[in-house]
């Protein structure tokens, strides 16, 4: 088959695709906070139409992955300290509480599960298989205007938990055995240990991070 045959026949890059790469870049931080995503360079890259480039990043944006000024490129966002407080604060209250939530009314997701598994083989990179266990918690108890609470956070969340593994300040071990502890008290059908604990985990990033904040900036 000629490269002209197979150039036609190759499957389009869909802006689903783009979208998870640049997550993923964002989120470990090789798109750094502050840097600027043009339509252009986002076309170029992926070798797609600059509509197609807009679609990704507008979904980046809508997940607060990206902001965009009015006329003006989208920018990864530069998450002050007080930033990193409020979304940290905020974040254990809403995930406490779904968490205590899934531990009176139901087991443990299967997805989180799956993300613990996955965790517990990380040397390094924790950040996703971390990121998708709290979602698939939030996710697993009853209250569907919580899990829509939680989101709203998440997005900047990522950033941070970004920063924090691409510090090391925390690694893929001791993230999974405070993950454990939280699965532990759920199973023991304990909800105010597995809400303490929550926010015990997610309180600990927040200082770990402001902390690192202090020192570098």
């Amino acid at each position: 088959m000629s490269e002209t045959a197979t150039a036609e026949h190759a499957e389009p890059i869909r802006p689903d695709s783009i979208y998870a790469e640049l997550r993923a870049d964002i989120i470990a931080g090789t798109i750094t906070p502050g840097s600027t995503v043009t339509e252009t360079a986002v076309a170029v890259r992926f070798g797609v139409a600059r509509p197609t480039a807009r679609i990704a990043i507008e979904r980046l944006v809508a997940v607060d992955l990206l902001r965009r000024e009015p006329h003006q490129a989208a920018r990864v966002p530069l998450l002050t300290s007080d930033d990193v407080a409020d979304l940290f604060t905020n974040r254990a209250i809403v995930e406490g509480a779904a968490i205590a939530s899934l531990t009176h009314n139901g087991t443990i997701p299967a997805d989180a599960l799956h993300a613990h598994h996955a965790l517990l083989s990380r040397s390094a990179d924790f950040a996703h298989d971390d990121i998708q266990f709290h979602r698939a918690l939030v996710a697993g108890q009853p209250s569907s205007r919580l899990t829509r609470m939680h989101e709203l956070l998440m997005g900047e969340i990522e950033l941070c938990i970004g920063q924090v593994q691409a510090a090391q300040l925390i690694t893929a071990h001791e993230v999974a055995e405070q993950h454990q502890g939280i699965l532990d008290a759920i199973t023991a059908g304990d909800a105010a240990t597995a809400e303490r604990l929550t926010r015990d985990h997610i309180l600990g990033a927040r200082d770990r991070l402001l902390t690192h904040l202090d020192t570098t900036n």
